[in-house]
């Protein structure tokens, strides 16, 4: 048997947890009714407090905002955990490998995908000389878990250059939209996508939906992947302005329903 912590369960911690065999685990101490309902909903068991949870746990697994990545790794270290530790954060190599000096035992992993709720969809890259230790966890999953050569950092670059696609363009794309907006052409430039690259009108109004209820995410995300591309020398300055983008647009988190298109542009437009 395996027992393995989740910290924290937000909207993709939560399913991860659900498709891990074994015992699996989180701690209720401080988080929100939303937080408890869907580690209830995934079966995961309260450990009641962080010291509990590292005295229950072989394995614990960290899924949170990125910005949060380190401290939770500290309370972890400090409350005195000798199992192995897997940061799943979208964090840069240079973030993770922080995070691993604090551990005996360390896996790298990066998430890319929707929260796991059919198969094929998520998939969990894992990097380090346990990575196919704790991958077994999910095997025959609705995750697809795979471990990947290159030691620590591998798997959060293969996520941080995936978003840095995926999300960067998506803030690119809302700003060119909110800068059309200010130059009054926003007709003729939608016409003209139509005529050139006709899917991205709509694009437009389905990427304000989706990214603004959890763009609070992802600005600290961007620069995670800015910081990853410094490293090997090429510029940074495409993802730190997308992490602006995404900045302006904080005020919408969680937001139910989503705004639209226009209200996003407003949200950034005005700063």
């Amino acid at each position: 048997m395996t027992a393995t912590g989740f910290l924290h369960p937000g909207a993709m911690g939560s399913t991860i947890g659900a498709t891990c065999s074994g015992d699996t685990y989180w701690v209720s101490a401080g988080r929100s009714d939303a937080s408890r309902e869907r580690a209830d909903s995934a079966g995961l068991c309260d450990a009641g407090s962080l010291d509990e949870l590292v005295a229950a746990c072989d394995t614990i697994v960290s899924v949170c905002p990125p910005h949060r990545a380190i401290a939770v790794a500290h309370s972890v270290a400090s409350a005195g955990f000798g199992g192995i530790y897997v940061d799943a954060n979208a964090v840069s190599p240079a973030t993770t490998r922080e995070i691993g000096a604090l551990f005996d035992r360390y896996v790298d992993g990066g998430i890319v995908g929707p929260p796991v709720d059919q198969a094929g969809t998520t998939r969990m890259y894992l990097s380090g000389d346990d990575a196919a230790t704790v991958a077994r966890r999910w095997t025959g999953s609705l995750l697809d878990v795979r471990p990947i050569d290159g030691g620590i950092g591998a798997a959060s670059a293969v996520k941080m250059l995936f978003a840095g696609w995926t999300k960067g363009t998506s803030a690119l794309l809302l700003a060119l939209n909110a800068a059309a907006d200010a130059y009054g052409v926003t007709e003729a430039l939608h016409d003209e996508w139509t005529i050139s690259i006709p899917e991205l009108p709509d694009r437009s109004k389905r990427t304000a939906a989706a990214t603004a209820p959890k763009a609070w995410r992802f600005e600290g995300e961007m620069h995670e992947i800015a910081t990853t591309l410094a490293a090997t020398d090429l510029p940074a300055g495409f993802h730190e302005a997308a992490g602006e983008v995404y900045r302006r647009m904080a005020d919408f988190r969680n937001a139910d329903p989503p705004p639209g298109l226009d209200t996003v542009i407003a949200a950034l437009r005005d700063g």
